[in-house]
């Protein structure tokens, strides 16, 4: 009963289905995103699109890259750029783990899908 609970406290914003289709996914990580007021809610009505998303280490720091949410309509001046970069939140040690593997190996870390978790959070799924 409790695992059944854990599967549908979330749910899943948007799925990158062609990034399973065209990548070997080796390992995935979940990873919070650094997020605006407009953007949660426009996430919330499902408007967003993170197919052609990716993600890039800048520094000691990871950001999402190309990931589209709708500029939300109600939001006024206070509106976000639909495709601005987002910063990523992860351990260091997550970190460092997939730039060795983007650095070695020639990998490239997509975005699998966003889920939130009973509305309070946003964290992201990506693989390497």
């Amino acid at each position: 009963m409790a695992s059944d609970d854990k599967k549908s406290s979330y749910k899943v914003i948007a799925q990158n289905r062609k990034a399973r289709h065209n990548y070997q996914i080796e390992e995935e990580f979940e990873s919070g995103v650094v997020l605006t007021g407009s953007e949660v809610k426009s996430l919330r009505a499902g408007e967003s699109n993170i197919t052609d998303s990716y993600a890039e280490v800048k520094g000691s720091e990871m950001f999402l890259i190309n990931a589209y949410i709708k500029e939300y309509d109600q939001a006024n001046r206070f509106n976000h750029d639909a495709r601005r970069v987002r910063k990523l939140l992860l351990h260091r040690k997550e970190i460092n783990k997939m730039l060795a593997s983007v650095q070695r190996k020639g990998m490239t870390i997509v975005t699998l899908k966003p889920v939130s978790y009973t509305h309070l959070t946003l964290p992201t799924i990506y693989s390497v």
